[in-house]
């Protein structure tokens, strides 16, 4: 523990003595997320890592950065925050995934009203689950003590990650042509956006989270809170297994299919996915019916059961599919590509 503190700063409610713990804390978890790379210890002034870029002719750096969001909100009511953490770093190497990247390190950033140890270490160990689901290091992070800025009891948390991938090999979409499939990843739940108007459909039941709701086989907030899927290593497995079959990925978060979809596609190409063909979890249907919530909102806010989306060749499809199997995944065959504007129907 570092010999280092100051009366008055506490007094100000910023007591550094909890962030020394804190890491102190924090550090078992860190050390459990490490790969090849990593370089140096703990009280740097920056994260150090040497990427493994043999066999790349061109390699290129893919990073991303992202929240939690509101779903926060409920991560403090039910005072629950071990899962944080994963839905941070799924929803920053899930987008770099996208562009065949592989994820080889994080960083979180966590700012909170006040520093608590035991729910700081908790958050953490979230991240570094995330962290070993992605197989991408813990480097570095920085918690921030800001009373006055939010309640003692409120934290608000964000990632960065950075991947590598051959210049060749990007994952763009820019082959994509019509009668490639679309294939959908189950998706765990809600993931992690949309929580705006999950609370205020919500808005009467936020005081008995832990009700337990058939429908979900757990409790209403436990349903809620349910990590993000990380799909990283499937993915990764399959672009190493049929290459320049797989064409284009998508993410589906903020903004649902009809923003997300479109994203992996080139001009003159549309997408037509059947709403039928999805395995959408009891929640979206209590969401739909208690909210009174138009299908095409749903599509253009949830991801209605399929968490990530890819445009593979059609000849490839089934094998693609029992590979995905093989890798624990559910995969969905929902539609395929064809000419037109650029964008998505929702049958």
């Amino acid at each position: 523990m570092l010999d280092s503190n100051s009366d008055s700063y506490a007094k100000a409610g910023v007591d550094v003595t909890a962030g020394y713990e804190s890491i102190e804390m924090i550090i078992p978890h860190i050390k459990s997320t490490h790969r090849p790379g990593v370089l140096g210890g703990f009280g740097g002034f920056g994260g150090l890592f040497e990427p493994n870029l043999s066999g790349m002719k061109r390699p290129v750096a893919v990073s991303g950065t992202d929240g939690v969001g509101t779903k926060l909100k409920i991560a403090f009511l039910m005072d629950k925050h071990d899962t944080i953490g994963i839905d941070c770093v799924a929803m920053c190497v899930n987008d770099i995934v996208c562009a065949g990247a592989e994820p080889q390190f994080f960083l979180d950033y966590l700012a909170m009203g006040k520093n608590i140890p035991a729910r700081t270490e908790r958050i953490v160990a979230g991240v570094a689950e995330g962290c070993r689901q992605a197989g991408c290091a813990l480097i570095g992070g920085e918690t921030a003590e800001h009373p006055g800025m939010m309640p003692e009891d409120e934290y608000d948390i964000a990632g960065f990650s950075t991947g590598f991938v051959d210049y060749d090999d990007i994952v763009d979409g820019k082959t994509i042509k019509p009668g490639d499939a679309i294939i959908g990843l189950k998706s765990s739940g809600l993931h992690s956006n949309g929580f705006s108007l999950v609370r205020k459909v919500f808005a009467n039941e936020l005081d008995s989270l832990g009700a337990y709701m058939p429908d979900f086989g757990c409790t209403l907030g436990e349903e809620l809170l349910r990590p993000t899927a990380i799909y990283v290593k499937t993915i990764l497995h399959l672009i190493n297994q049929f290459g320049k079959d797989i064409k284009g990925i998508s993410n589906i978060t903020g903004g649902g299919h009809y923003e997300n979809l479109p994203r992996m596609l080139p001009e003159g190409i549309r997408a037509r996915v059947e709403g039928a063909k999805f395995h959408q979890q009891p929640i979206f249907q209590m969401l739909a019916k208690k909210g009174s919530i138009p299908v095409r909102d749903m599509y253009n806010t949830f991801n209605m059961g399929v968490g990530l989306v890819m445009a593979v060749s059609a000849e490839k499809t089934d094998a693609i599919m029992a590979a995905v199997r093989l890798q624990g995944e559910t995969p969905l065959l929902i539609g395929y590509c064809e000419s037109g504007e650029k964008g998505v129907d929702i049958v």
